[in-house]
């Protein structure tokens, strides 16, 4: 793609530098400085057919800034080829900025939708989500939409044990998914690299947004590691505090985040899926 003709295409205003900043997954990643003064981070498509990735990636940012503007970015302007935001330069965590996301966080997810999934077809990373609007309860639509559409594709890595493990907790899943809660407007892929860390406060990027249930994004960012979390989790338990047994399902929702790493990237995460299946069995 000729990144700065097609920014300029969609913006309006040409770059007077372009700053490359390395590639992921299916995409380019850029920093631009335009000719009005602004400064923006680009995630372009590579060359080939596009997959409504980009456009699904910004309509999840509008969705979760109806609810909580502070917290996501704002969408400079969007197409199947682009993604543009305003540059957030980096910063290192701070405990106010922790608190902050605690708070806003919290806030976002007592805004619910009607319905588990969302109004437009969803990735994670290169890999479709399906959103398809529906009903619940959670946890029939976390087997049927988050866990069984990606074991064919993992069967591979997880051999015969470790496939009937995963369909193991599909069978249980109506007692293992806790007290039933209302559909959450959540990020849906919340990792620690999905958060810019400002001086007093975060904004999350990347989103696989849907309505699903609010503990997903606190065991996603309980999976690798976030800074500060005690104090994300302290300031969410305040202003939204969870229902009782959160911690001990915290694998059952990292069930799917950890699916997905085994059909990207293979039995290298077998591991880790395998002992979150086995601790979410065992309660």
């Amino acid at each position: 793609m000729d990144v700065p003709a097609h920014l300029t295409h969609l913006t309006g205003t040409p770059p007077t530098r372009l700053h490359a900043l390395g590639h992921s997954h299916a995409w380019t990643l850029h920093r631009a400085e335009t000719l009005d003064g602004r400064t923006l981070f680009i995630k372009a498509l590579d060359n080939g057919t596009p997959t409504g990735v980009l456009t699904a990636e910004a309509a999840g940012l509008r969705w979760l800034a109806q609810a909580t503007p502070d917290l996501v970015p704002p969408v400079l302007a969007a197409d199947p080829h682009m993604l543009v935001l305003p540059w957030q330069p980096p910063h290192p965590p701070t405990p106010a900025a922790a608190d902050h996301l605690g708070h806003s966080l919290a806030t976002l997810h007592t805004t619910t939708p009607a319905t588990y999934g969302a109004p437009w077809p969803g990735y994670i990373a290169t890999l479709p989500l399906d959103n398809t609007p529906t009903p619940g309860p959670w946890a029939s639509w976390y087997a049927e939409y988050r866990l069984a559409p990606y074991l064919p594709a993992a069967a591979e890595h997880l051999g015969r044990d470790g496939l009937r493990l995963l369909e193991r907790v599909i069978d249980r899943i109506d007692d293992l998914a806790g007290t039933p809660e209302p559909p959450a407007r959540i990020h849906g892929d919340l990792w620690s690299g999905n958060i810019l860390w400002t001086p007093d406060r975060a904004l999350l990027v990347d989103p696989a947004a849907h309505g699903g249930h609010r503990e997903t994004d606190l065991a996603m960012l309980a999976l690798f590691g976030a800074p500060h979390l005690d104090r994300i989790l302290s300031a969410y338990q305040h202003t939204a505090p969870l229902n009782p047994g959160w911690r001990q399902r915290i694998p059952l929702h990292q069930l799917h985040p950890l699916l997905v790493h085994v059909v990207l990237f293979g039995a290298s995460y077998r591991g880790m899926l395998l002992a979150a299946a086995a601790s979410a069995l065992a309660g």
